[in-house]
């Protein structure tokens, strides 16, 4: 008696029926696809899904294989609404395709163990396909050799491959004939296999027109009209593995990622070895002792398996951060901060205690600031981040240090002008570079010239004579005077409660007179009795 095969979607998409009659492993059989199934399919590949596409056409291979051998092939069943196409992941499409298993008195084929064990608990006839998919050897890694960073394929060209090391890499054509479409799809069907088998391989995207898959040490991107212009795959993979002490960092940065930093933000162009440093960091954490966790979409970084990596749980790092912030982790590696709810993810982990270090994109280091700014207030950046690490062609350019300080910026001599400001320093020299500020209504970035501040050391050679100055007119009232030069045209005389009344003078006549003569204008404060003792310990330390 003939068998009446019943197909569902994985068995259908995973090649594993097709394979089968082609093996004559099955035969002398009719097969019943379930308008349930066809109707998924179609609905998927009209929203550009790659499974829709895929089930589709390995459907037309078992309908001409069928005709070749003259086995009749059917549909059957209800068509599925759209409520029951949007439900298909709640199990809605599977119910319907064992009701026509059922029906037909037919045995159901399925790759879907969940499926299998719920038409056994029914009691339907089910065969249970294990899929024997490679995951090694994959049609695309004949493409790779050891210095090949990433590949590029597009159907209409010839295959192009970025060559060489971080920043020193260079596009070169494999082959000179053209891939066809039919080859393209072949490859991503082998790949989509493969993932869906192995069990180091994550769907980390898929939307209408673009998945990304994370296989092994490959991050494949897939891109389908009509979001892109033609099918279109890339595939990266990372050919540097270095530890921390192989970037021979100075020992005072060393010092200070080992036991002060800690919201460290690695900055950089693409592809210029962001991720490779992360990597070395989250594994220099882990030898000392520390608790590390990642937040990667996708989860790509090379790290050791005592590093778990997350990725965005139902979507959002904001539910991932819940969940990490009871597992309690030393330092978490956030690979890579792009959109606002990644920054303030970022943010609010870092505030809770967490260490952060944060990978972004940025063709400066101050431009990574920038990203911050405009987020969060100006204030709370150096809470936040308070080491900048640059990189660039694999190797760390530049390291900067950020530090809150209420101050004057510079070039400015009002001491109204004074503001909370973000001062941005070279972490190895301790040259101020940057000021950051509220400027109006704006937060404003401002480069230090690299004389600035040897110019104000200058000037304190000139505003030492100017104290000295005005101090030995201030001596005529009181002896212990203090001098305070707040700027070129002010200052701050500190004298005893008893000679404030002759240094002002009846109406003020005398100090007018004094700022006059001195060409600066002057407040008078008295002088207490602990500005008193200091004043004089100082007199007496200079003799």
């Amino acid at each position: 008696m003939t068998e009446t095969a019943v197909l569902d979607t994985s068995a259908i998409i995973d090649g594993i029926f097709w394979r089968s009659l082609e093996s004559g492993e099955i035969r002398d059989v009719e097969v019943c696809i379930p308008y349930a199934a066809l109707d998924e399919l179609q609905a998927q590949a009209s929203r550009n899904v790659d499974v829709g596409f895929i089930g589709l056409a390995e459907l037309k291979k078992i309908r001409l294989f069928c005709e070749l051998k003259g086995y009749r092939l059917y549909f059957y069943g209800p068509k599925p609404s759209f409520d029951d196409i949007r439900l298909a992941k709640k199990g809605r499409i599977d119910g319907m395709i064992r009701d026509v298993a059922r029906e037909v008195n037919g045995t159901l084929y399925t790759a879907d163990y969940v499926l299998y064990l719920t038409a056994e608990a029914e009691g339907i006839k089910v065969k249970h396909l294990r899929p024997e998919i490679k995951t090694k050897g994959l049609k695309f890694e004949s493409f790779f050799d050891e210095k090949t960073l990433s590949l590029h394929l597009k159907e209409g060209v010839v295959p192009l491959a970025k060559r060489g090391g971080p920043g020193s890499w260079e596009l070169v054509q494999l082959g000179d004939k053209p891939l066809t479409r039919e080859e393209l799809e072949a490859i991503e069907t082998e790949i989509h296999e493969a993932s869906r088998v192995s069990r180091n391989a994550f769907l980390e995207l898929k939307m209408s027109g673009a998945s990304v898959i994370q296989l092994g040490s490959f991050r494949i991107a897939v891109a389908r009209p009509p979001f892109s212009d033609g099918l279109e795959i890339t595939i990266v993979r990372p050919i540097v593995k270095l530890t921390l002490e192989d970037y021979n960092l100075s020992k005072k940065l060393m010092e200070r990622l080992g036991n002060k930093a800690e919201g460290v933000i690695i900055a950089g162009p693409p592809g210029s070895g962001k991720s490779t440093l992360a990597s070395s960091i989250a594994e220099y954490y882990m030898r000392q002792g520390k608790i590390v966790k990642t937040f990667e979409s996708p989860r790509d970084l090379q790290v050791p398996p005592a590093i778990t990596q997350y990725g965005p749980l139902e979507g959002e790092f904001e539910k991932t951060a819940e969940i990490l912030l009871l597992v309690r982790p030393d330092f978490t590696i956030y690979d890579e901060v792009r959109k606002t709810s990644d920054f303030n993810v970022f943010a609010d982990m870092r505030l809770a205690g967490v260490g952060m270090v944060g990978v972004v994109h940025a063709s400066g280091p101050v431009d990574a600031v920038q990203r911050f700014i405009g987020r969060m207030e100006l204030g709370m950046i150096p809470h936040i981040i308070d080491t900048i690490i640059f990189v660039k062609a694999g190797k760390i350019q530049e390291v900067l240090d950020l530090n809150l300080v209420v101050r004057t910026p510079t070039g400015m001599v009002e001491e109204d002008l004074a503001r909370p400001l973000v001062e941005v320093r070279d972490f190895e020299t301790g040259r101020l570079t940057h000021e950051i500020y509220t400027f109006g209504e704006e937060n404003v970035i401002v480069p230090i010239a690299e004389g600035a501040e040897r110019s104000e050391k200058k000037a304190s050679g000139i505003e030492k004579l100017a104290i000295e100055k005005i101090a030995a007119r201030m001596a005529e009232y009181d002896p212990n005077a203090e001098v305070e030069l707040l700027s070129g045209n002010k200052a701050v005389v500190k004298v005893g409660r008893e000679a404030i009344p002759r240094l002002i003078g009846r109406k003020g006549e005398n100090i007018m007179s004094l700022e006059e003569s001195l060409g600066i204008r002057i407040d008078v404060k008295p002088l207490t009795g602990e500005d008193r003792t200091i004043v004089k310990k100082e007199k007496k330390r200079r003799r």
